[in-house]
């Protein structure tokens, strides 16, 4: 086999690497804002069901 060829094995496989750990980065920060999402949520369920009727 060629060398260019194994060199272009190695870079695509190192950019699916990359790929793969922003992918992981980006499932986390997306799970924590689904949390503060539904914290905010019911804080605000919370408060308007303390309002009083006029």
């Amino acid at each position: 086999m060629s060398w260019t060829v194994i060199a272009a094995v190695l870079l695509a496989t190192a950019g699916l690497l990359v790929l793969g750990a922003l992918a992981c980065r980006l499932w986390l920060d997306v799970r924590s804002l689904a949390r503060e999402v539904a914290g905010a949520s019911r804080a605000l369920a919370d408060a308007a069901g303390q309002l009083k009727p006029m």
